[in-house]
């Protein structure tokens, strides 16, 4: 057996409607793992779910808000119920919601996309860690952003909520270590989601002659971040823990 694989593994991957989480869940999937969709779209959910048991695995679609105590108690219980535990949560939920400068921003913009990129997280590891702490066992892997690393001033907010849960992951592996629970963090750079594409704001992949630019200068797809969360799932990571791993497309950053 691989060490990359998961079989007999269950995971919660929230924001599993679209974009990275779709993927994740995929590859979780692919590993041997049952996994739990969880997302508002109830609908697309479900046609993720088909897509899953199509591919052979065990796979259970619920809708989540994840800022909301009663409804991720209710996810958690319910992924007990079914396959007997949590393995894996996957806190992927999350977005920048508006774009916009700092003085532009009211606070109950802010408080909206800290609660989802910042307080949901909390909420998710702090309810699925319990059942964890009881199995003596877990990997928490929550999706921040280089904006949490280097800051972005259109997405201030955005980049103040990613910058929290990078501390939160190094705290909840320094606390929960005791416990063998992994916490670790990845952060995307810019990634072609349908969100990011839809918006247009993706950059030329080609220079001014119409050449193809190099890859480590192009955005990275969304199954390059679901790679590196199966690593992190699996077997192969269980000596990292409290760790922060940027994927960037090296453009506009100091080398």
């Amino acid at each position: 057996m691989s060490v990359f694989e998961l079989q007999g593994r269950t995971a919660i991957v929230t924001g599993a409607a679209g974009g990275i989480g779709v993927e994740i869940a995929k590859e979780y999937a692919r590993s041997g793992a049952s996994v739990v969709l969880a997302s508002r779209n109830q609908s697309n959910l479900n046609e993720v779910q088909q897509e899953l048991t199509d591919m052979g695995a065990q796979a259970m679609a619920i809708a989540t808000n994840v800022c909301d105590q009663q409804e991720v108690q209710s996810l958690i219980d319910a992924t007990v119920n079914r396959f007997g535990g949590i393995d894996i949560l996957v806190n992927n939920a999350g977005g920048a919601l508006y774009f916009k400068p700092p003085e532009e921003l009211s606070l109950e913009e802010w408080h909206e996309v800290i609660d989802l990129n910042l307080s949901a997280p909390f909420l998710c590891a702090k309810l699925a860690g319990e059942v964890m702490r009881e199995q003596g066992a877990g990997k928490i892997i929550n999706i921040s952003s280089v904006a949490g690393i280097k800051g972005a001033g259109g997405i201030s907010h955005y980049g103040a909520a990613k910058g929290g849960l990078i501390s939160l992951s190094k705290s909840l592996a320094s606390a929960w270590a005791k416990y063998n629970i992994h916490v670790n963090c990845i952060a995307p750079g810019l990634t072609k989601t349908p969100g990011i594409i839809n918006k247009g704001m993706l950059p030329s992949e080609v220079d001014r002659d119409g050449n193809p630019l190099p890859s480590l200068t192009k955005p990275c797809d969304p199954v390059h971040v679901a790679y590196l969360a199966v690593y992190l799932a699996s077997a192969a990571s269980d000596h990292l823990t409290g760790e922060i791993i940027p994927m960037r497309a090296m453009v506009g950053f100091d080398r």
